[in-house]
């Protein structure tokens, strides 16, 4: 064969195979129903950050999204799920902050994070709160305070291991002197059964999870970690109001594709998100349990999750925290 006829019929052979991937992304979201992968049990923060968004999503796009609790190894099981599914933009990872952290806590994680993932949108970022049960001999956290340094062990549970939860009370006790077991739960609706049921002294989650029990008067909160008060919170006082001058420790949502997904599709994706953030009853939903609507380009997100890894990282090292 000649070389230009070579050259045309290579050509041809690339057009035909690009076919299905541009149908594809042409009839984007027509094909099936959009799975939104939540990575912690039902009942914690995303669970229900990602029904907020597929309800909202169903109506915009006028097809069904659905939520799948893929829960284990701090986010890990669920996001790998997205990693190895169809790159066809029909699979998304709703995460927690510990996306941030496991890259330095796992590092044979079964992908890549900067590598094999692409970040569609932050969602929004919350204070935590440390929060005690109503019937608790903690008044205020200056007690849980006195109570540690006097190394009479204070225990606390977290949402789970390598949260930012976890990570910020290994902060307090490293700069505090204090004697505190950590508890690690498999999400926040775990967490706060127990909480609720004084099972554990100490919470540590957003306010998102724990605020629902604050209003109900089960839990008695103590202080939020975050460098100001939380608007939805304004009684309670910050950690660094409590002797840590420059505390600062937030909770945070994303959604994540495949780094394989068409960047259209991913575009759209985010997109479709940040309009639904805009809708009123979405915002106050979001905003009512304690979360700042972020939003954003897939820039955006990218940039700041790169920055949680690199900030989580130290930490991680500085205090030397493990795997549980």
């Amino acid at each position: 064969m000649a070389p230009t006829r070579r050259f045309f019929a290579a050509a041809a052979l690339l057009a035909c195979a690009a076919l299905p991937l541009h149908a594809q992304t042409g009839d984007w979201p027509k094909r099936q129903p959009i799975k939104l992968v939540a990575v912690f049990p039902p009942g914690g923060s995303v669970d229900q950050v990602s029904r907020i968004l597929a309800q909202q999503l169903t109506q915009q796009l006028g097809h069904t999204v659905i939520v799948e609790n893929k829960v284990g190894a701090s986010g890990v099981i669920g996001t790998h799920y997205v990693v190895a599914a169809p790159p066809d933009g029909y699979s998304y990872a709703v995460v927690f902050d510990t996306h941030g952290v496991n890259p330095s806590l796992m590092p044979s994680m079964p992908y890549d994070t900067r590598k094999d993932i692409a970040p569609v949108i932050v969602i929004g970022t919350a204070p935590m709160v440390i929060a005690t049960p109503a019937a608790s001999e903690y008044k205020s956290f200056g007690e849980v305070l006195a109570t540690a340094k006097g190394k009479k062990n204070v225990v606390f549970g977290s949402v789970g291991s390598g949260t930012l939860s976890h990570l910020a009370m290994a902060m307090l006790v490293r700069r505090g002197g204090l004697d505190m077991t950590h508890v690690p739960y498999k999400g926040g609706g775990p967490l706060m059964q127990d909480a609720v049921a004084g099972h554990v002294p100490l919470s540590v989650a957003s306010v998102f999870v724990t605020k629902p029990h604050i209003d109900s008067k089960r839990l008695r909160p103590l202080a939020v970690t975050t460098s100001k008060r939380s608007p939805e919170l304004p009684d309670v006082p910050t950690v660094a109001e409590s002797g840590f001058p420059d505390f600062d420790a937030r909770a945070w949502w994303g959604v994540l594709a495949s780094a394989k997904v068409p960047p259209e599709i991913v575009r759209r994706m985010n997109e479709e998100i940040n309009k639904a953030l805009q809708v009123p009853e979405i915002a106050h939903k979001l905003a009512g349990q304690g979360i700042s609507i972020m939003g954003g380009s897939t820039e955006a997100a990218h940039a700041f999750i790169d920055q949680q890894i690199e900030t989580w990282a130290l930490v991680v090292k500085e205090n030397n925290i493990k795997p549980e």
